[in-house]
């Protein structure tokens, strides 16, 4: 029994340093898994700030050139209140709606354009028959001017036309979202803002557009004209349908999941529609280039060897 005991306090005391020295090797482990993790930590926060403060110092730069390229079109009378208006909507489809913005246009119209005939001035005069020539320098001065005044606008198009095809691959996602939020029991407000907030790192333009309708109706517009706005701000012909829908339902008491959830069908149909319409003018695109390059090469692969042997019973 003494032997049995003796044996039985050495297993427990081995299982005693065992257990002690895993303890041990764990604690080390978590403690040295806590300072890496600890020290992670503040790294990533020191990104973080110092990527935030850069951030602001670019968007202060941003904004003290805006305000400049501003100031120099509030003095020049280029445009008519028409004309103001029409770019402020087009500024306003690209995402633009600083009050300054329309100033700003102007400002960096007037910008290129003179920077661009001051290069043609210079250029000009060096241009070999022609630049000795006062009013070939005058013409080509007034060609650079032109050209730099409608670039600004080209280059808006462009965006404008970016940002409408952005909203409209997610607008499916977000009426099926808008379905999911409406059958939760969620208002029109409460919906298109958790909308707006879910499609912030898909799709930040109609993410954008959702976050200030929404803002809209809770300053107290009327729900049917701050729809209307954003149809007016994005320009698209489904946008148009989701707020002609939306109004009808409200006016009408109508159930509008349904037909969120048909539009949504809609615009995928029209989608997949848009890409097989693009996979069958594949083809007829590639007709040029195989003529042009393939063709030519399969020509002189297949011809070659016969052209060389007559070359050689000829000699």
């Amino acid at each position: 029994m003494n032997i049995l005991d003796a044996g039985t306090a050495t297993n427990l005391a081995l299982l005693i340093v065992l257990i002690s020295a895993v303890a041990l090797i764990l604690l080390r482990t978590g403690s040295t898994r806590h300072r890496i993790a600890q020290r992670v930590r503040q790294v990533a926060a020191h990104r973080a700030a110092d990527s935030a403060a850069d951030e602001r110092t670019l968007a202060n730069m941003r904004q003290r050139l805006t305000r400049r390229v501003a100031l120099i079109g509030e003095q020049v009378p280029f445009l008519n209140a028409f004309q103001r208006e029409k770019l402020a909507e087009q500024l306003a489809s690209a995402g633009f709606r600083d009050r300054r913005t329309v100033a700003g246009m102007v400002g960096l119209k007037i910008i290129v354009g003179s920077l661009l005939a001051l290069v043609a001035i210079v250029l000009g005069a060096h241009v070999p028959r022609f630049g000795e020539h006062f009013a070939f320098r005058v013409l080509m001065m007034a060609a650079a001017f032109i050209v730099g005044m409608i670039a600004p606008e080209y280059a808006l198009g462009l965006l404008i036309s970016r940002r409408q095809k952005a909203i409209s691959s997610c607008l499916p996602d977000a009426l099926d979202l808008l379905v999911i939020c409406t059958n939760a029991g969620n208002s029109l407000v409460v919906a298109i803002k958790r909308v707006a907030h879910e499609l912030t790192p898909i799709c930040p333009p109609l993410a954008d557009e959702f976050s200030v309708t929404a803002d809209e109706l809770q300053m107290g517009t009327d729900s049917a004209t701050a729809l209307r706005n954003m149809a007016a701000r994005i320009g698209l012909s489904s946008v148009r349908g989701l707020v002609t829908t939306l109004i009808q339902s409200q006016q009408y008491g109508t159930p509008i999941t349904q037909s969120l959830r048909m539009l949504s069908r809609a615009e995928r149909a029209a989608q997949i529609f848009a890409l097989e319409e693009k996979a069958a003018k594949l083809a007829p695109k590639m007709t040029l280039p195989m003529m042009l390059f393939v063709l030519p090469t399969v020509g002189l692969i297949a011809t070659g060897p016969a052209v060389i042997q007559l070359l050689a019973v000829f000699k």
